[in-house]
């Protein structure tokens, strides 16, 4: 793995827990000397502060940022038949199969939910990878959630909606703490009131396989409760305010892959 983030991290436990692979298989390489000496304690793995060591493995993850996508991958030497996953936001996979020219290249898109075992990732491979290749890929995916496989076209897409859709939702369950705290709930409850509801709401529609409108009809009584809020909730335009922010963050992952 090249670097040791929170969603490197994330990754990195879950397939321990899981014995995917063992401490003695894995090797993470990051900049930081402070990072590698935790990501070390913590997981009894190896650490580097050389990609090449990094990039010597069957599988290689690439867990860095757009940004320095070219340094990082300037001068790696990497095995013909190395298996190659990123997931780098916006990084398409052109850029990815002509840095690992001939090599097995998956481009990603998992969320940070991952680190607790709850994300979901969304996978496109590249020309190269076989079969094999993208079952291997979702059972790494797997340890940290469930697993799409998507047309690449339609990754920023992912990016936009599941990718970035945890900062909405968290904007979100904000907003209804200090609701809650405005109409003179104590702040403690009134967290516990809105993260319950937002988890509980999201197993009711899976659970149950309810579209959101159905779940929206049922708890909408007549002259109630529920449809004063919702009629201010669209009058405020929060669901056209929540389209265009996936559509935003879409672009925005399409900008980075330029």
């Amino acid at each position: 793995m090249i670097g040791g983030g929170v969603m490197g991290e994330a990754l990195l436990s879950r397939l321990l827990v899981q014995k995917i692979y063992s401490a003695e298989q894995v090797i993470v390489s990051d900049p930081q000397a402070q990072r590698r000496a935790v990501l070390a304690e913590r997981y009894s793995i190896a650490v580097t502060a050389e990609n090449q060591a990094a990039a010597q493995a069957p599988v290689l993850l690439l867990a860095i940022k757009p940004q320095v996508f070219e340094a990082v991958v300037a001068n790696l030497q990497a095995p013909a038949d190395q298996l190659v996953l990123s997931i780098l936001a916006g990084l398409p996979l052109r850029r990815l199969e002509a840095a690992f020219p001939g090599q097995p290249v998956i481009r990603t898109m998992p969320n940070t939910p991952a680190i607790v075992g709850a994300g979901i990732t969304a996978i496109a491979a590249g020309a190269e990878a076989s079969a094999e290749h993208v079952a291997l890929a979702r059972q790494i995916f797997a340890a940290v959630g469930e697993v799409v496989e998507v047309p690449e076209s339609l990754l920023d897409a992912v990016t936009g909606l599941s990718g970035s859709g945890p900062g909405y939702l968290a904007l979100v369950t904000e907003a209804m703490i200090d609701g809650g705290v405005a109409v003179g709930l104590p702040r403690p409850i009134a967290t516990q009131l809105a993260l319950q509801t937002l988890r509980g709401t999201a197993e009711l529609l899976q659970v149950q396989q309810l579209h959101p409108a159905q779940l929206k009809d049922q708890v909408t009584s007549p002259g109630g409760t529920t449809i004063a809020g919702i009629a201010l909730l669209e009058q405020a335009g929060l669901r056209s305010a929540l389209i265009e922010a996936v559509r935003a963050a879409c672009r925005r992952s399409q900008e980075l892959g330029q």
